[in-house]
């Protein structure tokens, strides 16, 4: 059977884990331990897999709690989590949801073929807080979390600072789903956006996200800005998007994979009644 990981080294201290799903789940090793980052779907034996990756002791920080990020919470000990995305972890992870979102990423065949790996759901598990500003100290590097809400009300980013990496996760990336009732207007997204470009001016010289490619251009959030406002003028390309029962639009056109057509990276899928903080949505 294939394996639903593999490792793409970034330096001595950074390893990208990439699912058979397309996820990216980041491993960051110090002195004295090591931070992961993410934990996928909860299939396929990922603490197994980090564990064959080095013997330091797992510390595990969430971006957020949603179903391709946080449902492996269950195989660690040391987890946390912005306590203000638990309802949608909770929400989100039974069996039955795991698998039917597997099985829309990888096709029926394939999904059935890790459905024996899933782990049980476990919708009480005790997160520990992950707070605005915490430090990670691994020994020799240090891992900080910032929070930036919009994609949902606890997103985290994290800002390796000796790697200059910032790892911005789903907050702002090539298909950031804006469009679900966890989510905040375009309005209000574009003022995170603002906030979190002035936090990390001149700390990072890479950007790092969660889906189909690891990295992205460093003006990402720039750009998003721009689309944000394109879509609030009305000039957006707003091409029709459906997702696992819900109807949304592609801020700018794109391909199959999310490559915007002009060029650059950064683009929002979003609903047309979910544009104006004053707007009401539900």
């Amino acid at each position: 059977m294939e394996a639903f990981y593999h490792v793409e080294p970034v330096s001595e201290r950074l390893l990208a884990i990439k699912s058979l799903n397309g996820e990216f789940v980041y491993l960051i090793l110090g002195d004295s331990c090591a931070l992961l980052i993410d934990t996928c779907v909860g299939v396929g034996n990922l603490r197994k897999f980090v564990e064959n990756l080095t013997d330091l002791p797992i510390t595990v920080a969430l971006t957020h709690g949603h179903i391709d990020h946080a449902m492996g919470a269950p195989e660690f000990e040391n987890v946390y989590l912005n306590p203000t995305d638990i309802p949608i972890y909770q929400r989100q992870c039974s069996k039955e949801e795991r698998m039917g979102y597997l099985i829309a990423g990888l096709g029926d065949e394939l999904a059935q073929m890790f459905e024996h790996t899933l782990v049980d759901a476990a919708p009480d598990y005790l997160f520990k807080d992950l707070e605005d500003g915490q430090i990670f100290d691994l020994g020799g590097i240090r891992v900080s979390a910032y929070a930036f809400p919009g994609h949902t009300p606890g997103m985290m980013a994290f800002l390796i600072e000796e790697e200059e990496i910032l790892i911005l996760g789903d907050a702002c990336n090539n298909s950031t789903f804006l469009f679900d009732d966890d989510t905040v207007p375009v309005e209000t997204y574009q003022k995170a956006v603002c906030k979190a470009q002035l936090l990390f001016k001149g700390r990072f010289k890479k950007i790092f996200i969660s889906h189909h490619e690891m990295q992205v251009d460093i003006n990402i959030m720039s750009n998003m800005i721009d689309v944000c406002q394109d879509i609030m003028d009305d000039t957006a390309d707003d091409l029709p998007f459906h997702f696992m029962g819900m109807d949304a639009v592609i801020a700018k056109e794109c391909d199959k994979t999310f490559h915007r057509t002009d060029g650059k990276d950064g683009n929002l899928i979003y609903r047309k009644d979910k544009i104006f903080a004053k707007e009401d949505f539900k």
